[in-house]
């Protein structure tokens, strides 16, 4: 009978006839190739992409020990990394089993095996590579979105970048306000890609990374003779991004004696070089960023009221990494996935207590500091799993909240109670009234909660 499209693929690696014929009967509702050794092994695989692949060890020319086994193991994980590998092992052949896990199996099975266990443990194989393949297609399908580059499933994150591409086709200037690692170059390069400019040039200058008596020279230019070593004239930052987008990072470090010379700019668009007396009619979107608070830097008098109004036409507010609801953990399999395949690790995997610990830690230094952290890991982890001594994530950051939905739900009944009787000065009919529940209802909850 031909097998339908839509079944999914079984490789059975094995050199007995009557074991191949079992294990075909055994899978019926699977698609089933079988291979002998390790050459056709490899040709199946690049053929057929299977998902699930079942294997003997003991694999010609070794067939009574396991080297050609688990360099055909290795060899498939090499060139299919999520495929799911279960060993086909005897008793006396256990710790070769083992060291295939350590290599990347997915999991091991004891000959003779028992047909019904065996389809257990296939089929859960199989499944789990359903979803590993629907979570990279998801993830590859954010990255193909307008928002290129933002990885995401937080309601406030997605909303935020709702509001870019909304932006995006003015020429009001935009401040992208958020904590360092945000990825706020990353929104204003997509301000660029999705506006009218996008075919002029995105110029970058960080106030904070050059020396404030560079600076305005870097951002206006400078003719010839102006001072010292200006033996050529220089255009300067703003004016390159002509008929594009110019990028003012890190502006609550702009010096205020520039500050002045930058509002000028914003009110006239033109700019005069360091030493020159011709104006400059310039054509630019200007988009800035800061992680600073800019009206406290307003009230201490370091920063100019009038040029924060002028930056912040329509500001817009970055949520920090532990406010994204979902996203640390997104993020974590992303940026593994990625630096596996950059350093060849294909059968690396979180483990849950990993993952755990990733989706509590604080993240202070947000989505920054989580690429340089799985990224260090995959370098330096030892097994085929990372754990949380491999993440070396400081407790003192790690907010220990419940993943049961019991407990969560407690919790935040418990609040709201709390806030209730609050808000209306301990009054349980009012308190009752503003949670829309009975009296008894609410004597209920205190008593359950310990409010007294």
């Amino acid at each position: 009978m031909k097998a339908s499209s839509s079944q999914k693929k079984l490789l059975v690696i094995e050199d007995d006839p009557g074991l191949q014929k079992q294990l075909r009967w055994s899978f019926d509702n699977y698609e089933v190739f079988v291979a002998v050794d390790r050459e056709s092994a490899l040709a199946q695989v690049r053929r057929h992409e299977p998902a699930v692949v079942t294997m003997d060890l003991g694999l010609p020319p070794d067939p009574d020990g396991a080297s050609e086994g688990l360099a055909t193991l290795q060899q498939i994980l090499a060139l299919a990394p999520d495929t799911k590998i279960i060993v086909l092992t005897g008793n006396q052949n256990r710790v070769n089993a083992l060291k295939a896990i350590e290599l990347g199996a997915y999991d091991f099975h004891q000959k003779p095996f028992d047909p019904k266990m065996l389809s257990l443990i296939v089929d859960r194989a199989s499944y789990l590579y359903g979803l590993q393949r629907e979570n990279r297609n998801l993830l590859l399908s954010q990255l193909d979105s307008p928002i290129s580059g933002i990885i995401t499933r937080d309601p406030d994150m997605i909303k935020m970048c709702r509001n870019v591409e909304k932006v995006a086709t003015s020429d009001a200037t935009v401040m992208l306000l958020g904590e360092s690692g945000t990825g706020k170059e990353v929104l204003a390069r997509a301000l660029h890609q999705m506006s009218s400019r996008k075919q002029g040039r995105f110029v970058a200058v960080n106030c904070a990374a050059i020396p404030e008596t560079l600076l305005e020279s870097e951002l206006f230019g400078y003719e010839r003779g102006a001072f010292t070593g200006a033996v050529k004239q220089t255009p300067g930052k703003i004016e390159l991004a002509q008929g594009g987008t110019f990028f003012l990072d890190e502006v609550g470090d702009l010096p205020i004696a520039l500050q002045a010379k930058l509002l000028r700019f914003l009110q006239e668009r033109v700019i005069e070089r360091i030493g020159g007396r011709e104006e400059i009619p310039v054509d630019v979107r200007v988009v800035s960023a800061t992680h600073q608070n800019l009206r406290k830097l307003i009230g201490e008098g370091r920063f100019r009221e009038d040029l924060f109004y002028r930056l912040s036409e329509i500001p817009i507010k970055i949520p920090s990494l532990h406010k994204r609801v979902g996203d640390a953990v997104l993020l974590a399999h992303h940026f593994k996935n990625k630096f596996c395949a950059k350093e060849g690790r294909h059968s690396l995997s979180f483990s849950q207590e990993a993952l755990s610990a990733i989706e509590a830690y604080h993240w202070p230094g947000n989505v920054r500091e989580m690429e340089n952290c799985i990224k260090r890991v995959v370098i330096m982890a030892e097994g085929p799993q990372i754990t949380p001594d491999d993440l070396g994530l400081q407790e003192s950051e790690i907010l220990s909240e419940p993943m049961n939905l019991r407990e969560v739900r407690e919790r935040e009944e418990c609040k709201a109670v709390v806030r209730a009787l609050a808000k209306v000065d301990g009054n349980i009919a009012k308190a009752a009234e503003l949670l829309g529940i009975s009296r008894p209802t609410l004597y209920d909850l205190m008593n359950r909660h310990g409010l007294k």
